[in-house]
């Protein structure tokens, strides 16, 4: 048997009738608020996507498919006598679905009734439980939505099993629909078990590290209330460390370690399980940038120096105008987060004419916190105190040698979307110092302040305005290096020479006692990954205020973002000098 031309055609076409594609849904939603519409788009969409590609009878039970998901989705936002209609059409291209919505009136809490049972009902707690009601989240008038309804029972319980009640339930609760007159009673009831307190310590996973760790840490006496707060401060404490690479404090699960003690009340022990971080760990680095040219570092970190609780890290760093060697000994976090340590140093630079040698010791303090809450707001302060021998040979002027005691103290407050690469957000810097030479006894002091702010544009683009000043106040000119203000280069004033901006002595630059400098700049971003810097950076360090003679730098750059975090090439005028200069950092660690 033969088959035409035409018949194949017709063939075909019944062929693809047969098999529907995805229908197109208009919802009149009804006046349902944005959330409501949302939940019942998600679930008519997944219903949708089936439809494609199956045969008229399976179409027609996905319609009614539809119609029951948008009653369920209706349901879960407080609705429960809607009226929704699906009316099917046909337009160019294929079925259309038109769903209308008569949501009828939203369901509100009418009547809570949360009840408890258990040691949670003795006297003592009495407090506690008024609070709990209190603190309930559903309250009467509220729209009753079942996302609102689960999460109140979930922080109810947690809120109980945190502290005393380790094997608190939730015993029954039900929510009773008045659909006609649009109400829900609710009712919650609590079974808090047993009181449970604080049994011994058993610790596993030490190998190196000595148990005295652990005991800095975890401090209670048997028998102490449960507190999951305090356990997860204990476990937070020992993962902050770096002689861990994980830590676990739980109460013990295995029933046989349990112990029933007087008024019915249960005691657990406390596990605490680590996991140590490896003994040594040697890194080097190798990078190039404008300011330095080529540079290689190589650093030595050891856990555990002669059975104590306690880590060094020695190195050493080399480029064109940088030496630098160093041994440090770091103490462990204490309970409010200090983490101290002390060093010795000898480090030599020779940058813009002035040779710069120095033997230093110094004990460090630095605490790292988060704001309250879910705030993003982190503050790190550091607290520092040493003494140093410097000898500064500047080319074409008088050499100094000077032995200093100086003490200084740093606040640091970040708000950003993103640590490394932020785009959103602000960032404070505010130092103090002072010191004396130990010689002759000349005191002289320091001050600075940084502030730096993002604004997030359009979908990519960024717009950074950062600001720095800073003051010398001294009685002498024989001030350790670090403690003048340069600037210009790379991360200052793009366009010039780096620390080629200060105060002129002789063939050299040498720190000055006044320091400010503004930038802006606005990242344009064609990708993800790849911008474009467009930027003015302006300042002066000189004698005072007073007497500065601003030097402006304007430019553009290329932006890139990597995992550790945005590499920048940027070409820029310094109008002091009158000339283009290229900025550029790259370096590898392994």
């Amino acid at each position: 048997m033969r088959l035409g031309l035409g018949c194949l055609l017709l063939a075909w076409s019944a062929i693809q009738c047969a098999h529907a594609a995805r229908p197109e849904v208009v919802i009149d939603p009804g006046g349902v608020p944005p959330e409501a519409l949302q939940a019942i788009n998600g679930a008519v969409e997944a219903i949708t996507r089936l439809a494609e590609d199956q045969d008229g009878g399976e179409v027609s039970r996905l319609r009614r498919r539809a119609r029951e998901a948008t009653l369920s989705a209706l349901e879960t936002q407080g609705f429960f006598s809607p009226k929704v209609t699906l009316e099917v059409g046909e337009d160019i291209a294929g079925e259309t679905w038109e769903i209308t919505i008569e949501p009828g009136e939203r369901t509100q809490v009418e009547n809570v009734n949360l009840q408890f049972k258990g040691q949670i009902t003795r006297p003592e707690f009495a407090a506690r439980v008024d609070l709990l009601k209190e603190q309930w989240p559903l309250d009467q008038g509220m729209p009753f939505i079942n996302s609102s309804w689960h999460d109140a029972k979930v922080g109810l319980l947690d809120a109980v099993s945190r502290k005393d009640f380790y094997f608190a339930r939730l015993a029954s609760t039900q929510a009773t629909i008045d659909a006609d007159n649009a109400s829900a009673d609710l009712f919650v009831n609590v079974a808090s078990g047993p009181r449970v307190r604080l049994g011994p310590m058993s610790v596993s996973g030490l190998k190196r590290v000595p148990a005295s760790l652990i005991d800095r840490y975890i401090q209670y006496a048997p028998g102490e209330p449960y507190d999951q707060d305090k356990l997860d401060d204990w476990q937070q404490a020992l993962q902050s460390t770096s002689f861990f690479r994980g830590a676990f404090v739980t109460l013990d699960q295995d029933e046989s370690t349990h112990r029933v003690l007087a008024g019915d009340e249960m005691e657990l022990p406390v596990r605490v399980q680590v996991s140590e971080a490896p003994a040594r760990r040697v890194t080097t680095s190798i990078g190039v940038d404008s300011d330095h040219g080529l540079r290689v570092e190589g650093l030595y970190r050891q856990n555990v120096v002669f059975g104590k609780p306690v880590w060094i890290e020695t190195g050493a760093g080399v480029d064109k105008d940088n030496q630098r060697v160093f041994f440090d000994v770091h103490l462990p976090p204490t309970l409010k987060g200090y983490k101290d340590s002390v060093g010795v140093l000898y480090e030599h630079s020779d940058v813009e004419g002035v040779d710069n040698r120095r033997i230093g010791a110094a004990w460090k303090r630095r605490q790292e916190r988060k704001a309250a809450g879910d705030s993003r707001v982190e503050y790190e302060t550091q607290w520092a105190l040493g003494v140093a021998y410097d000898k500064t040979q500047i080319s074409g002027y008088d050499d100094y040698e000077v032995p200093t005691s100086v003490a200084t103290w740093q606040w640091l407050r970040r708000d950003v979307d993103k640590k490394y690469d932020p785009r959103e957000g602000n960032l404070i810097d505010f130092g103090l110092g002072a010191g004396i030479t130990l010689d002759k006894g000349e005191p002289f002091y320091r001050s600075s302040l940084r502030l730096q702010q993002w604004w997030p544009i359009g979908r990519r683009d960024v717009l950074t305005v950062r600001g720095e000043v800073g003051k010398v106040w001294s009685d002498t000119d024989r001030l350790p290096q670090d403690f003048g203000y340069r600037t210009g280069g790379a991360r200052t004033i793009r366009g010039y020479r780096y620390q080629s901006i200060g105060l002129d002595r002789g063939d050299a630059v040498v720190g000055a006692p006044a320091m400010a400098v503004a930038s802006i700049q606005y990242t344009h971003y064609f990708t993800e990954m790849l911008g474009m810097n467009y930027f003015i950076d302006v300042g002066d360090a000189a004698e005072s205020f007073g007497d500065m003679d601003p030097a402006v730098g304007i430019g553009v750059g290329l932006s890139v973002r990597t995992p550790a975090g945005p590499f920048y090439v940027d070409v820029a005028y310094g109008e002091r000098d009158k000339r283009l200069r290229l900025h550029f950092s790259l370096g590898i660690a392994f």
